[in-house]
């Protein structure tokens, strides 16, 4: 890989992490459940569309690492290993799997595979996120997935959806400047 090549790639890993620090951070608390309604997984969506499933998890993982290092990044401007290891900790880890098994549909693909990639890795995340809520929070599995999935799966459908609309659009366009 040349010079120029690299440091694209570097460029656009550390962009998209800055998206998805910026957008993540923005929440509404729902009195249902103790894990926040964020950007967070629109921006992962988009990320790993643009990048594919290497870059794409590299710029998930340096977001979870930022916030783990106390940058204010996760939902409501929180960072720190408190907020990793609390009882939404789960989804937050779960967020690299989630890059990384879309991420493993996307390269290349058609949108129907895209999307498929992204119904899976987020399924990954909710079960991720549930037993983890489940063990910090003492809840019962159906509490902890009446709580932590049930009321984000229509969001989440929606954030898929214009994720791949918006995400295919910028990732064709940047192709297509050869700048990734």
């Amino acid at each position: 890989m040349n010079r120029s090549l690299r440091i694209n790639r570097i460029v656009s890993i550390a962009l998209m992490t800055a998206v998805i620090c910026v957008l993540s951070p923005f929440a509404i608390a729902i009195p249902v459940s103790p894990v926040p309604i964020s950007l967070a997984t629109f921006a992962i969506y988009l990320t790993v569309i643009i990048l594919g499933w290497e870059d794409g998890t590299i710029s998930v993982l340096v977001y979870v690492l930022l916030g783990f290092a106390g940058a204010p990044v996760f939902t409501g401007f929180t960072g720190g290993a408190g907020k990793v290891l609390g009882p939404t900790g789960g989804y937050i880890i779960g967020y690299i799997f989630l890059a990384f098994i879309e991420g493993a549909f996307v390269d290349g693909a058609r949108k129907t595979r895209t999307l498929l990639g992204m119904v899976l890795g987020t399924i990954v995340l909710y079960v991720f996120g549930t037993v983890w809520l489940m063990r910090q929070a003492g809840l019962t599995l159906v509490a902890a997935f009446s709580a932590g999935v049930l009321p984000f799966i229509v969001g989440d459908i929606v954030k898929m959806m214009v994720a791949l609309f918006v995400g295919t659009k910028i990732r064709n366009a940047l192709v297509k400047s050869n700048l990734i």
